[in-house]
């Protein structure tokens, strides 16, 4: 196998000219059969997903078996100048509505979602026949808001930082939150946003430093209405 990508918590691998394995490193707590049963059940209702290998005999749980995509992710075509940053913004809020109009699994009341939790450029790829979203380990369930909060907050930390992506995140940032679907981010959402990723062991110390400005460049994009 070769290596061919290294996320925070699993590393990607080609296995042949179809197929990838996407495997959990070695101490870290990850669940590769509840995400095949998620992509699978959103691949059956059209979201737009990779396919996934049906778990074998002896299957680690840690490891998920993916089609192998062509294409950069949405950050790398920002960078090549492939997108604009409105149309990253545009694309990612159609992402976000998409998702949240496929029904819930577990549906334990009303106005519950499945929500990716981690929706941002480097966890779509731009394939030849559009969009693909990865990267499924903090899914779940609730309240759409959280969803939206969750990637205006990983963007804007982005986007107040002063790398020279800082400009294109804010230009993104703005227009994923003019789209109408961002009304669902409450003030309740954006604070429980950005407690979680406080309180994620995966947030690095430079990241947390910058929630504080991250959680004010939001609420300024969304005014007049209040967050």
């Amino acid at each position: 196998m070769v290596l061919i990508g290294v996320g925070r918590t699993a590393d990607v691998y080609v296995l042949d000219e179809r197929w990838v394995l996407r495997r959990y490193r070695e101490g870290v707590v990850g669940d590769a059969e509840t995400e095949r049963t998620l992509m699978t059940y959103l691949r059956g209702h059209g979201y737009p997903v990779p396919l996934v290998r049906p778990a074998q005999d002896g299957t680690s749980r840690t490891d998920l078996v993916l089609e192998r995509l062509d294409g950069p992710t949405m950050a790398g075509a920002l960078a090549a100048g492939l997108v604009t940053p409105r149309q990253a913004g545009a694309m990612l809020a159609l992402l976000l509505t998409g998702l949240h109009a496929v029904p819930a699994r577990r549906a334990d009341g009303p106005g519950r979602s499945i929500l990716h939790l981690d929706l941002h450029p480097e966890n779509i790829i731009l394939t030849s026949g559009g969009p693909r979203v990865i990267d499924w380990a903090n899914a779940s369930e609730g309240p759409p808001g959280l969803d939206w909060a969750m990637s205006a907050v990983i963007l804007a930390e982005v986007a107040t930082g002063t790398t020279r992506t800082a400009r294109p995140a804010r230009e993104l940032l703005s227009a994923l939150l003019t789209d109408p679907a961002a009304v669902h981010l409450t003030p309740e959402a954006l604070t429980e946003a950005l407690r979680r990723r406080a309180e994620d062991p995966m947030t690095t110390e430079r990241e947390t430093a910058a929630l504080g400005r991250a959680g004010d460049a939001v609420r300024e994009l969304v005014e007049p209405r209040p967050v």
